[in-house]
């Protein structure tokens, strides 16, 4: 490994660790010219995890693009960071348990979807304007609409007129 500080290309490794998952090792190495300690980290190489566009294309799959997407979606909102490495996570991991090493975007965004909806609406819905690819105003209302907890004394009384038939209008 080639020191990031002298270039040398001599080294000894100081202290190796596996991360919790077991995926990366990462390797503390100190450079045996200059004596400067820098980190490496290992990960196995495999062949990447593919994922079905919409249009039928495949490319492999890019957390970075996910958490991109997220981190748009999340500007300027209460969400940290975190939150939305957790989500990234677990969208990966959704991509690794798949069959045949492909998994489709539309069951990726709908995952995301669902952790977004739960964690911040306004997110929830920037990303679902993406997305969903809305083409109108009407799409994004109807989305808003279903965010939008409705009062319960209007259900019950709309309920109550059901039962006994009266016309909601009455």
């Amino acid at each position: 490994m080639r020191c990031p500080y002298c270039y040398n290309l001599d080294d000894k490794v100081i202290d190796s660790r596996e991360s919790q998952d077991g995926e990366v090792i990462r390797r503390r190495r100190e450079c045996t010219k200059c004596g400067r300690r820098f980190t490496t980290y290992e990960r196995l190489e495999q062949l990447p995890y593919m994922v079905i566009k919409k249009d039928g294309r495949r490319e492999p799959f890019d957390r970075r693009k996910v958490l991109a997407g997220l981190m748009k979606a999340c500007e300027k909102r209460p969400v940290s960071t975190a939150k939305l490495e957790e989500i990234t996570n677990e969208a990966e991991k959704f991509v690794q348990r798949s069959k045949d090493r492909e998994c489709p975007t539309q069951q990726i965004g709908e995952l995301i979807m669902c952790r977004l909806k739960s964690l911040d609406k306004v997110a929830f819905v920037r990303f679902a304007s993406v997305y969903k690819d809305f083409k109108d105003v009407s799409e994004f209302l109807k989305e808003l609409k279903a965010l939008t907890p409705k009062p319960k004394m209007a259900r019950k009384k709309r309920a109550a007129r059901q039962d006994i038939g009266l016309p909601e209008s009455v």
